[in-house]
Protein backbone atom coordinates (compact mmCIF):
# COMPACT_ATOMS: atom_id res chain seq x y z
CA UNK A 1 0.00 0.00 0.00
CA UNK A 2 1.03 3.47 -1.15
CA UNK A 3 1.67 6.16 1.87
CA UNK A 4 -1.05 8.74 2.73
CA UNK A 5 1.33 11.67 1.09
CA UNK A 6 1.61 9.56 -1.90
CA UNK A 7 -1.77 8.42 -2.54
CA UNK A 8 -2.80 12.49 -1.76
CA UNK A 9 -0.37 13.58 -4.49
CA UNK A 10 -1.70 11.14 -7.19
CA UNK A 11 -4.98 12.64 -6.14
CA UNK A 12 -4.01 16.08 -6.42
CA UNK A 13 -2.71 15.06 -10.13
CA UNK A 14 -5.41 13.39 -10.90
CA UNK A 15 -2.76 10.85 -11.83
CA UNK A 16 -5.07 7.67 -13.41
CA UNK A 17 -2.03 5.81 -13.11
CA UNK A 18 -3.32 4.53 -9.71
CA UNK A 19 -6.88 3.84 -10.92
CA UNK A 20 -7.55 0.37 -8.43
CA UNK A 21 -4.70 0.39 -6.45
CA UNK A 22 -6.60 2.56 -3.81
CA UNK A 23 -9.47 4.61 -3.46
CA UNK A 24 -10.36 8.18 -1.90
CA UNK A 25 -13.10 8.44 0.29
CA UNK A 26 -13.96 12.17 0.97
CA UNK A 27 -15.76 12.52 4.27
CA UNK A 28 -17.42 15.58 3.75
CA UNK A 29 -19.20 14.49 0.92
CA UNK A 30 -19.66 10.50 1.57
CA UNK A 31 -18.65 9.37 -1.62
CA UNK A 32 -15.52 7.50 -2.83
CA UNK A 33 -14.06 7.99 -5.84
CA UNK A 34 -10.88 6.56 -8.57
CA UNK A 35 -7.32 8.49 -7.97
CA UNK A 36 -8.14 10.53 -11.94
CA UNK A 37 -11.40 12.07 -10.46
CA UNK A 38 -12.02 15.17 -12.28
CA UNK A 39 -13.98 16.71 -9.41
CA UNK A 40 -12.22 19.40 -7.28
CA UNK A 41 -9.67 17.95 -5.29
CA UNK A 42 -10.83 17.56 -1.97
CA UNK A 43 -8.83 19.09 1.54
CA UNK A 44 -6.46 16.54 3.04
CA UNK A 45 -7.58 16.66 6.15
CA UNK A 46 -11.40 15.69 4.45
CA UNK A 47 -9.69 12.48 3.02
CA UNK A 48 -9.31 8.62 3.51
CA UNK A 49 -7.75 6.12 1.57
CA UNK A 50 -9.10 2.74 1.36
CA UNK A 51 -7.56 -0.28 -0.32
CA UNK A 52 -10.50 -1.84 -1.88
CA UNK A 53 -13.96 -0.56 -3.23
CA UNK A 54 -15.56 -2.58 -0.70
CA UNK A 55 -14.02 -1.49 1.68
CA UNK A 56 -14.63 2.31 0.95
CA UNK A 57 -18.42 1.30 0.52
CA UNK A 58 -18.14 -0.89 3.65
CA UNK A 59 -17.14 2.28 5.59
CA UNK A 60 -20.81 3.67 4.58
CA UNK A 61 -19.33 5.67 1.13
CA UNK A 62 -20.97 5.74 -2.11
CA UNK A 63 -19.53 5.78 -5.26
CA UNK A 64 -18.77 9.04 -7.01
CA UNK A 65 -21.22 9.11 -10.12
CA UNK A 66 -18.81 11.02 -11.87
CA UNK A 67 -15.69 9.17 -11.99
CA UNK A 68 -17.06 5.31 -11.62
CA UNK A 69 -14.49 3.87 -9.54
CA UNK A 70 -16.39 0.39 -9.42
CA UNK A 71 -15.49 0.77 -13.22
CA UNK A 72 -11.75 0.98 -12.65
CA UNK A 73 -8.76 -1.54 -13.36
CA UNK A 74 -8.16 -4.28 -10.42
CA UNK A 75 -5.17 -3.95 -8.45
CA UNK A 76 -2.08 -5.14 -9.67
CA UNK A 77 -1.43 -6.64 -6.47
CA UNK A 78 -3.98 -9.73 -6.92
CA UNK A 79 -1.87 -10.26 -9.97
CA UNK A 80 1.39 -10.21 -8.33
CA UNK A 81 0.83 -11.96 -4.94
CA UNK A 82 1.00 -15.15 -4.37
CA UNK A 83 -0.15 -14.99 -0.38
CA UNK A 84 -3.89 -16.03 0.45
CA UNK A 85 -5.13 -12.56 0.05
CA UNK A 86 -4.28 -12.52 -3.34
CA UNK A 87 -5.60 -15.50 -4.18
CA UNK A 88 -8.53 -14.97 -2.19
CA UNK A 89 -9.33 -11.74 -4.42
CA UNK A 90 -8.89 -13.92 -7.23
CA UNK A 91 -11.40 -16.44 -6.45
CA UNK A 92 -13.87 -13.65 -5.29
CA UNK A 93 -13.50 -11.98 -8.75
CA UNK A 94 -14.16 -15.35 -10.17
CA UNK A 95 -17.24 -15.74 -8.70
CA UNK A 96 -16.45 -18.54 -6.08
CA UNK A 97 -18.39 -16.68 -2.82
CA UNK A 98 -21.76 -16.81 -5.32
CA UNK A 99 -21.45 -20.41 -6.21
CA UNK A 100 -19.95 -21.96 -2.93
CA UNK A 101 -20.33 -19.11 -0.23
CA UNK A 102 -17.41 -18.11 2.08
CA UNK A 103 -17.01 -21.38 3.36
CA UNK A 104 -16.24 -22.85 -0.11
CA UNK A 105 -14.24 -19.85 -0.46
CA UNK A 106 -12.34 -20.70 2.45
CA UNK A 107 -12.12 -24.65 1.56
CA UNK A 108 -10.73 -23.89 -1.80
CA UNK A 109 -7.63 -21.74 0.59
CA UNK A 110 -7.33 -24.13 2.97
CA UNK A 111 -8.53 -22.02 5.59
CA UNK A 112 -11.58 -21.79 7.90
CA UNK A 113 -14.08 -19.40 7.53
CA UNK A 114 -13.15 -17.92 10.66
CA UNK A 115 -9.21 -17.39 9.93
CA UNK A 116 -9.68 -16.20 6.19
CA UNK A 117 -11.87 -13.25 7.58
CA UNK A 118 -9.48 -12.40 10.07
CA UNK A 119 -6.66 -12.43 7.67
CA UNK A 120 -8.51 -10.15 4.63
CA UNK A 121 -9.94 -8.09 7.48
CA UNK A 122 -6.27 -7.33 9.18
CA UNK A 123 -4.69 -6.18 5.69
CA UNK A 124 -7.83 -4.52 3.50
CA UNK A 125 -10.05 -3.79 6.00
CA UNK A 126 -12.73 -5.73 5.00
CA UNK A 127 -13.69 -9.26 5.10
CA UNK A 128 -14.63 -11.68 1.93
CA UNK A 129 -18.52 -11.04 2.30
CA UNK A 130 -18.15 -7.77 1.28
CA UNK A 131 -15.29 -8.27 -1.39
CA UNK A 132 -18.22 -10.73 -2.57
CA UNK A 133 -20.72 -7.58 -2.53
CA UNK A 134 -19.19 -5.28 -4.10
CA UNK A 135 -18.60 -8.10 -6.64
CA UNK A 136 -22.03 -8.70 -6.82
CA UNK A 137 -23.56 -5.23 -7.44
CA UNK A 138 -20.69 -4.39 -10.10
CA UNK A 139 -22.17 -7.07 -12.03
CA UNK A 140 -25.93 -6.12 -11.39
CA UNK A 141 -25.10 -2.64 -12.58
CA UNK A 142 -23.64 -4.27 -16.20
CA UNK A 143 -26.98 -5.93 -16.69
CA UNK A 144 -29.04 -3.14 -15.49
CA UNK A 145 -27.13 -1.08 -18.17
CA UNK A 146 -26.63 -4.13 -20.89
CA UNK A 147 -29.56 -6.23 -20.73
CA UNK A 148 -33.10 -6.34 -21.07
CA UNK A 149 -33.36 -8.67 -17.77
CA UNK A 150 -36.49 -7.57 -15.59
CA UNK A 151 -34.84 -6.46 -12.10
CA UNK A 152 -35.41 -10.34 -10.40
CA UNK A 153 -33.63 -11.68 -13.20
CA UNK A 154 -30.64 -9.61 -12.28
CA UNK A 155 -30.81 -10.09 -8.70
CA UNK A 156 -30.07 -13.58 -8.83
CA UNK A 157 -27.67 -13.46 -11.83
CA UNK A 158 -25.51 -11.74 -9.38
CA UNK A 159 -25.79 -13.70 -6.94
CA UNK A 160 -27.98 -11.76 -4.83
CA UNK A 161 -30.27 -13.92 -2.13
CA UNK A 162 -33.20 -11.51 -2.42
CA UNK A 163 -34.66 -8.70 -4.63
CA UNK A 164 -34.36 -6.09 -1.30
CA UNK A 165 -30.88 -7.28 -0.62
CA UNK A 166 -30.30 -6.53 -4.45
CA UNK A 167 -31.83 -3.36 -3.99
CA UNK A 168 -30.86 -2.10 -0.58
CA UNK A 169 -27.45 -2.63 -1.55
CA UNK A 170 -27.94 -1.35 -5.26
CA UNK A 171 -28.83 2.09 -2.82
CA UNK A 172 -26.14 1.87 -0.21
CA UNK A 173 -23.56 1.50 -3.57
CA UNK A 174 -24.71 4.08 -6.18
CA UNK A 175 -27.26 6.39 -3.48
CA UNK A 176 -29.99 5.31 -6.58
CA UNK A 177 -32.21 2.33 -7.33
CA UNK A 178 -31.58 -0.51 -10.14
CA UNK A 179 -34.47 1.18 -11.81
CA UNK A 180 -33.73 4.86 -11.61
CA UNK A 181 -30.54 3.90 -13.23
CA UNK A 182 -32.29 1.81 -15.90
CA UNK A 183 -34.10 4.79 -16.51
CA UNK A 184 -31.85 7.16 -16.84
CA UNK A 185 -30.47 5.05 -20.55
CA UNK A 186 -32.43 3.92 -23.67
CA UNK A 187 -34.40 0.04 -23.20
CA UNK A 188 -31.50 -2.37 -24.40
CA UNK A 189 -32.41 -4.13 -27.09
CA UNK A 190 -33.88 -8.14 -26.34
CA UNK A 191 -31.02 -10.90 -28.13
CA UNK A 192 -28.35 -8.07 -27.83
CA UNK A 193 -25.09 -9.03 -26.13
CA UNK A 194 -23.85 -8.19 -23.20
CA UNK A 195 -21.34 -5.44 -23.74
CA UNK A 196 -18.48 -4.07 -20.47
CA UNK A 197 -15.97 -1.57 -20.93
CA UNK A 198 -12.75 -3.02 -19.24
CA UNK A 199 -10.54 -0.41 -18.33
CA UNK A 200 -6.53 -1.03 -18.50
CA UNK A 201 -3.77 1.43 -17.62
CA UNK A 202 -1.94 2.69 -20.49
CA UNK A 203 -0.02 2.52 -22.77
CA UNK A 204 -1.38 -0.89 -23.91
CA UNK A 205 0.00 -2.85 -27.08
CA UNK A 206 -2.61 -4.03 -28.44
CA UNK A 207 -1.27 -4.97 -32.33
CA UNK A 208 1.71 -7.27 -30.37
CA UNK A 209 -1.16 -8.76 -27.95
CA UNK A 210 -3.11 -9.75 -30.81
CA UNK A 211 -0.73 -10.55 -33.14
CA UNK A 212 0.63 -13.36 -30.34
CA UNK A 213 -3.03 -14.46 -29.61
CA UNK A 214 -3.32 -14.63 -33.43
CA UNK A 215 -0.61 -16.76 -34.17
CA UNK A 216 -1.51 -19.07 -31.43
CA UNK A 217 -5.38 -19.41 -32.41
CA UNK A 218 -7.18 -22.79 -32.23
CA UNK A 219 -9.61 -23.20 -34.90
CA UNK A 220 -13.09 -23.41 -33.77
CA UNK A 221 -11.82 -21.91 -30.70
CA UNK A 222 -10.97 -18.44 -30.95
CA UNK A 223 -11.07 -15.90 -34.03
CA UNK A 224 -8.13 -13.20 -34.25
CA UNK A 225 -7.39 -10.29 -36.43
CA UNK A 226 -5.68 -7.08 -36.05
CA UNK A 227 -8.55 -5.26 -34.30
CA UNK A 228 -10.14 -8.24 -32.34
CA UNK A 229 -10.37 -11.09 -30.78
CA UNK A 230 -12.97 -13.60 -29.89
CA UNK A 231 -12.57 -17.17 -28.28
CA UNK A 232 -15.40 -19.43 -26.60
CA UNK A 233 -15.46 -20.08 -22.42
CA UNK A 234 -15.97 -22.72 -20.55
CA UNK A 235 -17.88 -21.99 -17.24
CA UNK A 236 -19.28 -23.00 -14.34
CA UNK A 237 -23.17 -22.82 -15.56
CA UNK A 238 -22.13 -23.48 -19.07
CA UNK A 239 -20.58 -21.62 -21.99
CA UNK A 240 -20.00 -18.34 -23.59
CA UNK A 241 -17.99 -16.38 -26.08
CA UNK A 242 -16.50 -13.48 -25.28
CA UNK A 243 -14.97 -11.04 -27.74
CA UNK A 244 -12.59 -8.10 -27.32
CA UNK A 245 -11.84 -4.69 -28.84
CA UNK A 246 -9.70 -2.13 -28.40
CA UNK A 247 -12.21 1.41 -27.74
CA UNK A 248 -11.39 4.62 -28.55
CA UNK A 249 -10.03 5.18 -24.92
CA UNK A 250 -8.33 3.32 -22.51
CA UNK A 251 -10.56 0.63 -22.35
CA UNK A 252 -10.97 -2.87 -24.45
CA UNK A 253 -15.04 -3.23 -25.35
CA UNK A 254 -15.86 -6.88 -24.25
CA UNK A 255 -18.87 -8.44 -26.12
CA UNK A 256 -19.88 -11.83 -23.89
CA UNK A 257 -22.54 -13.68 -25.14
CA UNK A 258 -23.41 -16.24 -22.44
CA UNK A 259 -25.59 -19.01 -21.81
CA UNK A 260 -26.18 -18.43 -18.46
CA UNK A 261 -25.70 -14.52 -16.97
CA UNK A 262 -24.62 -15.88 -13.57
CA UNK A 263 -21.62 -15.94 -14.99
CA UNK A 264 -20.92 -12.54 -16.25
CA UNK A 265 -18.14 -12.07 -13.52
CA UNK A 266 -15.97 -14.98 -14.24
CA UNK A 267 -16.83 -13.98 -17.96
CA UNK A 268 -15.39 -10.60 -17.36
CA UNK A 269 -12.64 -11.85 -14.90
CA UNK A 270 -11.40 -14.52 -17.40
CA UNK A 271 -11.37 -11.48 -20.04
CA UNK A 272 -9.12 -9.41 -17.70
CA UNK A 273 -6.39 -12.12 -17.31
CA UNK A 274 -6.39 -12.77 -21.15
CA UNK A 275 -5.20 -9.66 -22.18
CA UNK A 276 -3.43 -9.17 -18.87
CA UNK A 277 -5.79 -5.27 -18.48
CA UNK A 278 -4.74 -5.35 -14.61
CA UNK A 279 -1.09 -4.92 -15.49
CA UNK A 280 0.46 -1.96 -14.11
CA UNK A 281 2.77 -0.92 -17.22
CA UNK A 282 4.27 2.22 -16.17
CA UNK A 283 6.08 0.23 -13.03
CA UNK A 284 6.89 -2.61 -15.51
CA UNK A 285 8.85 -0.14 -17.83
CA UNK A 286 10.46 1.79 -14.73
CA UNK A 287 12.03 -1.57 -13.29
CA UNK A 288 13.05 -2.45 -16.72
CA UNK A 289 14.83 0.96 -17.52
CA UNK A 290 16.54 0.79 -14.36
CA UNK A 291 17.81 -2.99 -15.19
CA UNK A 292 19.22 -1.26 -18.61
CA UNK A 293 16.46 -2.17 -21.10
CA UNK A 294 15.14 0.93 -21.60
CA UNK A 295 16.01 0.79 -25.40
CA UNK A 296 14.07 -2.54 -25.71
CA UNK A 297 11.09 -0.66 -23.68
CA UNK A 298 10.96 2.39 -25.58
CA UNK A 299 10.49 0.21 -28.57
CA UNK A 300 7.93 -1.63 -27.51
CA UNK A 301 5.82 0.62 -25.06
CA UNK A 302 2.63 -1.51 -23.52
CA UNK A 303 4.12 -4.80 -23.62
CA UNK A 304 1.31 -7.51 -21.81
CA UNK A 305 2.02 -10.83 -20.24
CA UNK A 306 -1.34 -12.29 -22.09
CA UNK A 307 -3.13 -15.09 -19.79
CA UNK A 308 -5.95 -18.04 -20.99
CA UNK A 309 -9.50 -18.16 -20.66
CA UNK A 310 -8.79 -21.61 -20.29
CA UNK A 311 -6.18 -23.05 -17.67
CA UNK A 312 -6.79 -26.74 -19.05
CA UNK A 313 -6.02 -25.33 -22.57
CA UNK A 314 -3.13 -23.58 -22.07
CA UNK A 315 -1.53 -26.52 -20.10
CA UNK A 316 -2.44 -29.16 -22.81
CA UNK A 317 -1.17 -26.93 -25.58
CA UNK A 318 2.35 -26.26 -23.61
CA UNK A 319 2.80 -30.02 -23.94
CA UNK A 320 2.19 -30.42 -27.16
CA UNK A 321 4.56 -27.47 -27.98
CA UNK A 322 7.43 -29.50 -26.86
CA UNK A 323 9.88 -29.59 -28.75
CA UNK A 324 8.07 -28.12 -32.62
CA UNK A 325 7.01 -24.93 -33.52
CA UNK A 326 3.93 -22.81 -33.18
CA UNK A 327 2.58 -24.00 -36.27
CA UNK A 328 2.95 -27.63 -35.87
CA UNK A 329 1.22 -27.31 -32.03
CA UNK A 330 -1.63 -25.61 -33.93
CA UNK A 331 -2.02 -28.75 -35.88
CA UNK A 332 -2.24 -31.06 -33.10
CA UNK A 333 -4.58 -28.75 -31.44
CA UNK A 334 -6.89 -28.15 -34.37
CA UNK A 335 -7.11 -31.79 -34.96
CA UNK A 336 -8.25 -32.32 -31.15
CA UNK A 337 -10.66 -29.58 -31.10
CA UNK A 338 -12.40 -31.13 -34.18
CA UNK A 339 -12.64 -34.33 -32.70
CA UNK A 340 -13.56 -34.09 -29.38
CA UNK A 341 -14.29 -30.30 -28.70
CA UNK A 342 -17.78 -29.51 -27.17
CA UNK A 343 -20.29 -27.76 -29.92
CA UNK A 344 -21.67 -24.40 -29.10
CA UNK A 345 -25.37 -23.85 -29.24
CA UNK A 346 -26.21 -21.35 -32.52
CA UNK A 347 -27.19 -18.71 -30.44
CA UNK A 348 -23.53 -18.16 -28.81
CA UNK A 349 -22.00 -18.84 -31.72
CA UNK A 350 -19.75 -15.84 -33.26
CA UNK A 351 -18.33 -15.99 -36.58
CA UNK A 352 -15.92 -19.27 -37.01
CA UNK A 353 -15.94 -19.43 -32.92
CA UNK A 354 -18.39 -22.44 -32.78
CA UNK A 355 -17.03 -25.23 -30.15
CA UNK A 356 -15.45 -25.25 -26.95
CA UNK A 357 -12.35 -26.88 -26.03
CA UNK A 358 -12.44 -30.29 -24.79
CA UNK A 359 -12.49 -31.31 -20.80
CA UNK A 360 -9.35 -32.41 -19.12
CA UNK A 361 -11.62 -36.23 -18.69
CA UNK A 362 -12.35 -36.20 -22.48
CA UNK A 363 -8.73 -35.30 -23.35
CA UNK A 364 -7.51 -38.26 -20.46
CA UNK A 365 -9.87 -40.61 -22.89
CA UNK A 366 -8.08 -39.83 -26.02
CA UNK A 367 -6.80 -43.05 -27.19
CA UNK A 368 -3.13 -43.30 -28.38
CA UNK A 369 -4.05 -43.27 -32.19
CA UNK A 370 -5.17 -39.89 -32.46
CA UNK A 371 -2.19 -38.05 -31.62
CA UNK A 372 0.51 -39.18 -33.97
CA UNK A 373 3.18 -38.41 -31.18
CA UNK A 374 6.26 -40.27 -29.33
CA UNK A 375 4.57 -42.39 -26.85
CA UNK A 376 6.76 -40.51 -24.12
CA UNK A 377 4.34 -37.59 -25.03
CA UNK A 378 1.42 -39.50 -24.75
CA UNK A 379 2.24 -40.19 -21.49
CA UNK A 380 2.68 -37.10 -20.91
CA UNK A 381 -0.44 -35.66 -21.80
CA UNK A 382 -2.38 -38.28 -20.46
CA UNK A 383 -0.70 -37.81 -16.90
CA UNK A 384 -1.90 -34.14 -17.49
CA UNK A 385 -5.50 -34.59 -18.06
CA UNK A 386 -6.00 -37.21 -15.71
CA UNK A 387 -4.61 -34.54 -12.91
CA UNK A 388 -6.47 -31.51 -14.01
CA UNK A 389 -9.36 -34.07 -14.33
CA UNK A 390 -9.50 -34.98 -11.01
CA UNK A 391 -8.11 -31.98 -9.12
CA UNK A 392 -5.02 -33.39 -8.17
CA UNK A 393 -4.00 -30.64 -10.66
CA UNK A 394 -5.26 -27.03 -9.83
CA UNK A 395 -4.96 -24.28 -12.23
CA UNK A 396 -7.67 -22.25 -11.23
CA UNK A 397 -7.19 -18.59 -9.99
CA UNK A 398 -6.92 -19.28 -6.50
CA UNK A 399 -4.59 -22.38 -6.71
CA UNK A 400 -1.12 -21.99 -4.52
CA UNK A 401 1.82 -21.30 -6.77
CA UNK A 402 4.34 -23.63 -4.99
CA UNK A 403 1.89 -26.71 -4.89
CA UNK A 404 1.34 -26.13 -8.91
CA UNK A 405 5.25 -26.46 -9.01
CA UNK A 406 5.75 -29.67 -7.24
CA UNK A 407 2.71 -31.67 -9.31
CA UNK A 408 3.52 -30.72 -12.75
CA UNK A 409 7.40 -31.03 -11.95
CA UNK A 410 6.27 -35.20 -10.55
CA UNK A 411 4.67 -35.69 -14.12
CA UNK A 412 7.03 -37.63 -16.70
CA UNK A 413 7.90 -35.27 -19.40
CA UNK A 414 7.16 -32.08 -17.35
CA UNK A 415 10.70 -29.31 -17.23
CA UNK A 416 11.35 -25.87 -16.18
CA UNK A 417 10.03 -24.81 -19.51
CA UNK A 418 6.86 -26.31 -19.71
CA UNK A 419 6.35 -25.37 -16.23
CA UNK A 420 7.85 -21.76 -16.57
CA UNK A 421 4.78 -21.05 -19.83
CA UNK A 422 2.15 -22.70 -17.24
CA UNK A 423 2.92 -20.27 -14.42
CA UNK A 424 3.42 -17.66 -16.86
CA UNK A 425 -0.03 -17.64 -18.96
CA UNK A 426 -2.28 -20.53 -16.77
CA UNK A 427 -1.30 -18.74 -13.80
CA UNK A 428 -0.72 -15.01 -14.49
CA UNK A 429 2.93 -15.11 -12.69
CA UNK A 430 4.52 -12.24 -13.99
CA UNK A 431 7.80 -12.97 -12.81
CA UNK A 432 8.82 -16.01 -15.13
CA UNK A 433 12.17 -15.59 -17.61
CA UNK A 434 11.82 -18.79 -20.02
CA UNK A 435 15.93 -18.43 -20.35
CA UNK A 436 15.77 -21.65 -22.14
CA UNK A 437 13.49 -21.30 -25.28
CA UNK A 438 15.09 -20.92 -28.72
CA UNK A 439 13.16 -17.11 -29.22
CA UNK A 440 14.26 -15.42 -26.37
CA UNK A 441 17.63 -16.67 -26.76
CA UNK A 442 17.66 -15.74 -30.31
CA UNK A 443 16.85 -12.06 -29.65
CA UNK A 444 19.28 -12.09 -26.59
CA UNK A 445 21.80 -12.89 -29.22
CA UNK A 446 20.95 -9.68 -31.54
CA UNK A 447 21.16 -7.53 -28.52
CA UNK A 448 24.44 -8.72 -27.65
CA UNK A 449 27.70 -10.02 -29.47
CA UNK A 450 28.10 -11.37 -26.30
CA UNK A 451 26.75 -15.00 -25.46
CA UNK A 452 23.25 -14.97 -24.43
CA UNK A 453 24.32 -16.62 -21.02
CA UNK A 454 26.83 -13.95 -20.39
CA UNK A 455 26.74 -12.33 -16.43
CA UNK A 456 25.79 -8.79 -18.27
CA UNK A 457 22.80 -10.02 -19.67
CA UNK A 458 21.77 -12.28 -16.98
CA UNK A 459 22.35 -9.64 -14.35
CA UNK A 460 20.09 -7.05 -15.64
CA UNK A 461 17.45 -9.39 -16.43
CA UNK A 462 17.81 -10.75 -13.02
CA UNK A 463 17.17 -6.81 -11.75
CA UNK A 464 13.56 -6.94 -13.76
CA UNK A 465 12.14 -8.86 -10.64
CA UNK A 466 9.10 -9.27 -10.16
CA UNK A 467 8.08 -8.79 -14.23
CA UNK A 468 10.81 -10.74 -15.77
CA UNK A 469 7.80 -12.50 -17.74
CA UNK A 470 7.54 -9.09 -19.51
CA UNK A 471 11.07 -9.44 -20.47
CA UNK A 472 10.21 -12.29 -22.05
CA UNK A 473 7.23 -11.08 -23.81
CA UNK A 474 9.44 -7.86 -25.00
CA UNK A 475 12.62 -10.44 -26.14
CA UNK A 476 9.61 -12.35 -28.18
CA UNK A 477 8.20 -9.52 -30.01
CA UNK A 478 12.25 -8.61 -30.60
CA UNK A 479 12.66 -12.01 -32.35
CA UNK A 480 9.67 -11.80 -34.06
CA UNK A 481 10.42 -8.50 -35.63
CA UNK A 482 13.67 -8.95 -36.34
CA UNK A 483 13.25 -12.51 -38.24
CA UNK A 484 10.27 -10.40 -40.06
CA UNK A 485 12.69 -7.90 -40.87
CA UNK A 486 15.93 -10.57 -41.94
CA UNK A 487 12.98 -12.24 -44.50
CA UNK A 488 12.36 -8.96 -46.04
CA UNK A 489 15.94 -8.82 -46.37
CA UNK A 490 15.97 -11.99 -48.05
CA UNK A 491 13.32 -11.86 -50.14
CA UNK A 492 14.57 -8.09 -51.59
CA UNK A 493 18.24 -10.07 -52.64
CA UNK A 494 16.46 -12.73 -54.45
CA UNK A 495 14.21 -10.11 -56.09
CA UNK A 496 18.10 -8.53 -57.06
Amino acid sequence: MLTTDQCYQAVAGRDRRFDGMFFTAVRSTGIFCRPSCPARTPLRKNVDFYQTAAAASDAGFRACKRCRPDASPNSPEWDTRADITARAMRLIQDGLVDRAGISGLASALGYSSRQLGRVLQSELGVGPLAIARTERVRTARTLVESTPLSMSEIAFAAGFSSIRQFNDTFRAVYSSSPRDLRDGRSEPRRGQDIVVRLAYRPPLDHVHLFRYLGLRAIAGVEDVSDDHYTRSLRLAHGAAVVTLVPGSGDFIECRLRLADTRDLGSAVARARRILDLDADPTAVAATMAAAGLSELVDRYPGIRSPGTGDPVELAIRTVLGQQISVTAAQTHLNRLVTAYGQPLPEDLRVGTVDRVFPTAAAIAEVPDEHWSLPGRRIETLRALSAGLADGSINLGPGCDREEVNDSLLALPGIGPWSLGYIRMRALGDPDVLLGSDLGVKKALESLTSSEPTSTSWLHRVDRCRPWRSYVTHLLWAHHSQTQSRTQIHDQNRRRQ
